[in-house]
């Protein structure tokens, strides 16, 4: 089938590779030239693991290419998919000027039956608005239908989310139009669930937003954790084994970042303002993960005491793991936090470093080429995002590093006893500090010890994030 992908971001590039990846034939469109050369040349302009992969395949067997006409996909595609941003506005509502933009350049040249989809994430009846606008600046008068998919794409997880989906949503009023999504999605074998477009658009915002509730709402539960010495994880454990609820986005830590969460709580709330049913569970979701920073940060203070001219390594800028995306990052918010206050920081990222460069998103900050850099001489050490391998690295060399070593895990990523026993302070999010002994810590390991479990401890996680959202 011939596919047409409007827009060359996280979701449109990876859902063109991938329907590329089984057979059709696709055309990625995007107004960006220097980013389109840069494709045409081979060269990926995010990291998604296995994305450049498949890009590459497909563009070798000349089912994927690039372009800069719309009118070229239009003309050649028999199903357009429309996959640009909609970032938030200020009060919380979603900005469409680029959907409705879209719509007007495909109504301008369009001449034949086509299925025009909303793959971006819009808020209810936004495919009612998509239809008028076709419509309106439509002058042959062609035959057209509206269809709602919309992606439930994991950053870090794109390409396997898309090439084995827990299921498809198509929401149409149309036989003609739920025809043709069947034949591009007859290739993979997810449960096809087919809706009206308004039921499928709100979906997609219900689904981030409940996500978004599991994980405030457990760590919220961390907070009672600290506060009476249970620890968050064996909680978490108990309740997540319970099949109703499920273990997946139990994790406590420092909240809920990146481009989707926030923006879609901030919809759902909005919408359902506009609509008149104000949802005040989700702006109670809203601030837990504001909070959850904020108390993270006053737990540095408690043990620092002073922050201004503190020397402090962070571990982490990306929003989570396997990906390069600093949109909304919580590591990042906390960065600036600790700048603002006269921190001295120092940070690295296996993925984010040029990023925040090329953005300028610290001023102030100094970027590390490694995790052991970052440490040299400091203060305190700050795990602010879940990459496994941070896990894995030589605590002991660690140790030799810092000025004083006090570890902060945001991420409960490492192994706290571990950490301890090699005479680290070390805090982290809902579990129990340890009773002291004479020396302040109970119990020793050899570094060689430790390494082996840390090893281990940065495999279970690597398997923990790839079936984690962004």
């Amino acid at each position: 089938m011939k596919i047409a992908i409007i827009g060359t971001g996280y979701v449109g590039l990876a859902t063109g590779a991938c329907l590329a990846e089984v057979g059709h034939q696709v055309i990625c469109i995007d107004n960006d030239e220097p980013k389109i050369k840069r494709l045409r040349y081979g060269k990926i302009p995010i990291y998604e693991p296995g994305l450049e992969e498949v890009v590459h395949r497909n563009v070798s067997a000349h089912r994927l290419s690039f372009s800069t006409s719309v009118e070229e996909g239009v003309d050649t595609a028999e199903v357009i998919f429309i996959a640009v941003p909609t970032p938030p506005q200020t009060d919380g509502g979603v900005d469409l000027t680029y959907i409705e933009r879209v719509a007007r350049e495909i109504a301008y040249v369009l001449k034949g039956y086509r299925v025009i989809v909303d793959k971006s994430t819009v808020p209810v009846k936004t495919g009612e608005k998509v239809a008028d606008t076709i419509r309106r600046y439509n002058r042959t008068g062609a035959d057209f239908d509206v269809v709602s998919n919309p992606e439930f794409l994991r950053e870090g997880c794109a390409v396997s989310d898309l090439m084995k989906p827990d299921r498809i949503v198509i929401g149409c009023d149309s036989e003609r139009a739920l025809a043709a999504m069947k034949e591009v999605y007859a290739p993979f074998t997810a449960p096809i669930i087919v809706t009206d477009i308004n039921s499928a658009e709100l979906i997609k915002h219900a689904a981030n937003s409940f996500l978004a509730l599991k994980i405030s709402y457990i760590n919220a539960v961390s907070a009672i954790c600290e506060a009476t010495g249970a620890d968050i994880q064996k909680v978490a454990e108990g309740i997540g084994a319970d099949k109703r609820i499920g273990r997946s986005f139990l994790s406590a830590g420092l909240g809920y970042g990146g481009s989707c969460f926030p923006k879609d709580v901030a919809a759902f709330i909005s919408i359902s303002e506009e609509i008149g049913e104000p949802f005040a569970l989700l702006k109670e979701v809203q601030r837990i993960n504001q909070s959850q920073r904020t108390r993270f940060l006053r737990k540095l203070r408690d043990t620092l005491w002073v922050l201004k001219e503190k020397r402090i390594a962070v571990w982490g800028l990306t929003f989570k793991a396997d990906t390069d995306d600093v949109r909304n990052s919580v590591a990042v918010d906390l960065v600036n936090d600790l700048i603002r206050e006269g921190a001295q920081v120092t940070a690295y990222d296996p993925k984010g470093n040029e990023k925040v460069r090329e953005l300028n998103l610290c001023p102030g900050l100094r970027l590390a080429d490694s995790a052991l850099i970052a440490v040299q001489d400091a203060e305190a050490l700050v795990v602010a995002t879940e990459w496994p391998d941070f896990a894995a690295i030589d605590f002991a060399e660690v140790y030799r590093r810092m000025h004083t070593a006090i570890v902060f895990d945001g991420r409960n990523l490492l192994d706290a006893d571990a950490i301890r026993n090699l005479g680290f302070q070390f805090y982290s999010i809902g579990r129990p500090q340890p009773k002291a002994n004479g020396n302040g810590y109970s119990g020793l390991v050899s570094p060689i010890k430790f390494a082996t479990s840390s090893k281990n401890a940065g495999e279970k996680l690597r398997q923990e994030v790839s079936r984690e959202s962004r």
